[in-house]
């Protein structure tokens, strides 16, 4: 069944262009059509179509079942033109990657710089109360994930699993697998999530 959730912009936001141009040419280097990607991603194929012309900001869910589909990390699908290509970056706060799930108000603020060959990404995740991240497909094999909760609560869902992490508690685990976090309280969650990617995993 195809995954769904995106809203309507009213008019293009640039995070959304850019996504949506990113989809498009990752997918046609990959010499994919709109079919085959629906068919890899579980995304319907009316809803790439409206990504991809930044019509629609996807969910996260939704964005990282495309990112995956592509073979792509979800960071460089937001990334633009304009991404360091130097040895030394600087990161200024409002320069920060910024996703914002337009259904829930999840915030993924990218804290590190995005540079070719970088096998680590540094994450920060703000999760308004009873929301989650929804399941979010595994990585390929030999990517992990170190999270470390800075307030709040939340719940990490891996396969089967449920991880209760209080504020000040670290979690570490293989991300080849299906996860996800959630915040089941009345006040917001915030967490920082490192990301290690084996040299030949990608994701």
């Amino acid at each position: 069944m195809a995954a769904s959730g995106t809203k309507r912009t009213s008019r293009q936001d640039p995070a959304s262009r850019t996504f949506g141009d990113r989809v498009r040419l990752k997918r046609e280097q990959a010499n994919l059509t709109l079919d085959q990607l629906a068919k890899l991603s579980g995304v319907s194929r009316a809803m790439l179509s409206k990504v991809e012309r930044g019509e629609k900001s996807p969910t996260i869910g939704v964005a990282k079942h495309i990112a995956h589909a592509l073979g792509a990390s979800f960071s460089a699908l937001m990334d633009d033109e304009g991404a360091t290509q130097r040895a030394f970056a600087l990161v200024r706060k409002e320069q920060r990657q910024i996703f914002r799930d337009p259904k829930t108000g999840f915030e993924r603020h990218l804290l590190s710089p995005l540079m070719p060959g970088m096998p680590i990404e540094v994450v920060l995740h703000h999760l308004p109360p009873k929301t989650s991240t929804g399941k979010m497909p595994g990585y390929r094999t030999g990517v992990t994930k170190h999270v470390a909760v800075l307030r709040g609560r939340i719940v990490a869902l891996i396969e089967n699993a449920e991880t209760v992490l209080e504020e000040g508690d670290s979690l570490y685990f293989e991300a080849d697998v299906e996860h996800g976090f959630d915040n089941r309280t009345a006040r917001p969650a915030e967490y920082h999530l490192i990301i290690c990617a084996a040299r030949n995993a990608g994701g």
